[in-house]
């Protein structure tokens, strides 16, 4: 790699696969530069550890492939070389140690973003990434040169190689708002739309109910829906009520159905079990019991179980007369249907579907319609639940992406 040390890599944007491609590109002894539009890069990756850095999982890594759906078989490539256990052993070598939680997510002991973007900054300047914030990538000049807003105006970059780490379009205050999709679209390559991933519904509750009960958390429960080949399906977990339907890690994990769903059908329906654990016909019998002098509520709460946002659920579908028949309420509890109407905006949404489609890449990342650029990360079309999953992707990607780029110098120059 001697050889190559004069040759300059732009890396544009600064989220966690621009960062981890701009230090594989350093260490093979190329001339780093990154670009970030913001005033500070790992924005959203700070973000992403309010509430505590779920960095991986510990799925094996069979299991984990499969969490990409129909994009299984390229990520699994990309984990190949950087999976999960190498993540962990990366943020090791950063003095930022991890432990496994309870349901198999990974986090850093002190579950904390800001001390590994800190070192992992600190260490990636002493490598020799030159930093270059508030440059808002815009396309590329007549000549061939990155061209970025600056607060002194247009600059002009030139580089043997780029690699773009964009972003989506979720979250777009942080700085990962979309804004590059015309801008490759004009050079003929092939962008499926950005689209919401992780995001909550609508539902379009009354506004008696949502008044009452936004915000409230439904767990434990169980979703049913029919997937794309007409099988049942269902999972365990829980989700909040929102003022126009529902979001939280149940409805993430099946949010590219219920989105595609949407899409081809104009609505996707789902039921949910309130009293996951108990069957229908304990249920009726339970409610079947004189309630005495106790109200309709305390006799759903003492009975059932069923209290708060899950006995409003009940309301808001059955209706008041409804409510009076134990049959039906037992049958409700255990699949209470609610249709779904739309995906919240994707500005909302912890992450974006659609992206560079992956057909338009090289197996190096490369773009085959641009040589010598590369992309990586969530601008890239492949999709996760939350979980780890995202992120993982997000770094084994941008490091496909370096290692294609070095790969593609080292050819060039000996050809």
């Amino acid at each position: 790699m001697h050889g190559l040390h004069p040759r300059r890599v732009a890396v544009v944007g600064g989220g966690p696969a621009g960062l981890i491609a701009a230090e594989r590109l350093c260490a093979a002894g190329l001339a780093v530069d990154l670009f970030e539009a913001k005033g500070s890069v790992g924005r959203k990756f700070l973000i992403a550890g309010k509430g505590g850095l779920n960095l991986t999982h510990s799925d094996p890594p069979a299991l984990f492939a499969t969490r990409y759906r129909e994009r299984e078989a390229e990520v699994a490539r990309w984990l190949a070389r950087f999976d999960a256990a190498a993540l962990r052993d990366w943020a090791h070598r950063l003095g930022v140690d991890t432990y496994v939680g309870s349901s198999g997510r990974v986090f850093p002991l002190d579950r904390k973003a800001a001390p590994l973007l800190r070192g992992w900054v600190r260490r990636l300047r002493e490598q020799g990434v030159a930093f270059h914030v508030q440059h808002r990538w815009r396309g590329w000049s007549a000549d061939g040169a990155l061209c970025f807003d600056t607060p002194g105006g247009e600059r002009r970059v030139v580089a043997d190689a780029t690699v773009l780490a964009l972003g989506g379009a979720s979250w777009p205050q942080l700085g990962s708002d979309g804004g590059w999709v015309p801008t490759l679209v004009s050079q003929g390559i092939d962008v499926a739309p950005l689209a919401p991933a992780n995001c909550g519904f609508d539902i379009g509750w009354s506004a008696h109910f949502a008044q009452r009960h936004a915000g409230a958390p439904l767990k434990p429960l169980v979703v049913h829906w029919v997937d794309a080949d007409g099988k049942a399906q269902a999972l365990q977990g829980e989700c909040v009520v929102t003022a126009s339907g529902l979001e939280g890690s149940l409805i993430y994990a099946i949010s590219a159905t219920l989105r595609e769903s949407i899409a081809r059908d104009g609505h996707a329906d789902i039921a949910l079990d309130l009293a996951p654990g108990r069957e229908e016909a304990a249920l009726r019998q339970a409610l079947e019991r004189p309630r005495g002098g106790r109200s309709l509520s305390e006799h759903l709460r003492r009975a059932a179980g069923l209290q708060g946002a899950k006995a409003g659920l009940l309301r808001e579908v059955l209706g008041a007369g409804a409510m009076q028949d134990p049959a039906r309420l037992a049958a409700a509890a255990k699949r209470l249907p609610l249709r779904v109407l739309r995906p919240r905006p994707v500005a909302e949404a912890i992450s974006s579907a659609g992206g560079v489609r992956l057909e338009a890449l090289d197996r190096r990342l490369m773009l085959r319609g641009l040589p010598g650029v590369f992309c990586a990360g969530e601008m890239l079309d492949w999709e996760a639940p939350t979980g780890g999953y995202l992120l993982t992707a997000c770094f084994a990607s941008g490091l496909a992406a370096a290692d294609g780029a070095i790969d593609w110098l080292e050819a060039t120059a000996a050809g």
